[in-house]
């Protein structure tokens, strides 16, 4: 861990398969800033079950998440990577915050909005609370710094109002964090519906690019993707679905979109759709091949998640005495 260094948190839901935005928005940036940042990055599986899931499936999608982080280059012996469900002070300072939490705030939350339309039979409490949550895995180890999607940013400044409300009733409790937006590649779009995120729950299996899909997929969706009848590779506005691929390429190769469309000035959309789907499969192939490295050294990966959860618990609770101290709980024996 580097200690002394600013501290940045996040995470992912244990729920549906990773696709290419996930790496390209996320996971690629998390790996760079984990040599900047005192990490901790979080399988949130306690966020997963606002929603209904079946019980094997959940802990086989937060293992396969946990050897993708690690896949996709980030240390353990360095970021501190854990299951949520491991550290019980994300539970105990979300129930604080939630004292310290106005409904009025819950409710002008869109993801509650928008969740509680796709799951009508199930808008349950914590679906509600889902931010108080969020604010309480930030919190907890005292985040400098938290990368958000343009979509999180709402429930990022929830978290900045909740500390800076602890701060002027009980002083200096809680480090109020900031957003961190990476320029490119912070968000890819579906491939069927340019005007819509790229995203784990489509019904649309072409739509998305999933982290273990094979080079054949890849290459088969990336040839399906939205276009236009325009003709020609340009970076605006108006061709959403060209200028998707090309953040989808220039985030993969390490170009800007406008040097991409430079590279591919007077060719057609069969050229760029291939060079995407090379692009990616560059990517993904060693991706999926170290993943399965990882799974199969089971006592290697459970060493790794037990260190880890022993690490984020230290840390984790440095911050929950402070706070129950402020708020007047009893001091625990030693």
């Amino acid at each position: 861990m580097l200690d002394g260094n600013k501290v940045l948190f996040s995470g992912m839901q244990a729920t549906g398969n990773l696709t290419l935005g996930n790496y390209l928005g996320a996971l690629k940036n998390w790996v760079e800033l984990s040599t900047q940042y005192m990490c901790f990055y979080s399988v949130v599986d306690m966020h997963s079950i606002t929603v209904r899931q079946d019980p094997a499936e959940l802990r086989k999608r937060a293992r396969r998440l946990m050897a993708i982080y690690i896949a996709a280059g980030i240390d353990p012996e360095k970021a501190c990577l854990y299951y949520q469900s491991h550290v019980t002070g994300h539970a105990e300072l979300a129930w604080i915050l939630n004292c310290f939490t106005y409904m009025g705030e819950l409710n002008r939350m869109t993801q509650f909005k928008d969740k509680s339309a796709k799951h009508a039979d199930n808008i349950n409490a914590g679906l509600f609370t889902y931010p108080v949550l969020m604010a309480a895995d930030i919190l907890l180890y005292q985040a400098d710094v938290v990368p958000v999607g343009i979509d999180q940013k709402q429930h990022l400044e929830l978290t900045r109002d909740l500390a800076i409300r602890f701060n002027n009733i009980y002083g200096d409790v809680f480090t109020v964090p900031e957003a961190y937006i990476p320029k490119v590649g912070a968000k890819i779009m579906s491939l069927q519906d340019p005007t819509k995120k790229m995203s784990k729950s489509d019904e649309n299996p072409n739509a998305s690019i999933y982290l273990m899909d094979d080079a054949d997929t890849v290459a088969r969706k990336c040839k399906r993707a939205v276009t236009d009848s325009e003709g020609i590779i340009a970076y605006r506005e108006e061709q959403p679905g060209v200028s998707n691929l090309l953040d989808i390429y220039s985030a993969c190769v390490g170009k800007t979109p406008e040097e991409a469309v430079k590279e591919f000035e007077g060719q057609g959309y069969g050229a760029l759709k291939t060079a995407v789907a090379e692009s990616v499969n560059a990517i993904l192939t060693p991706l999926q091949t170290r993943v399965a490295e990882i799974e199969k050294d089971k006592d290697w990966l459970d060493q790794r998640i037990k260190e880890n959860a022993e690490k984020a618990t230290y840390y984790s609770t440095k911050t929950l005495r402070k706070v129950q101290k402020k708020v007047g709980f009893p001091v625990r024996p030693r």
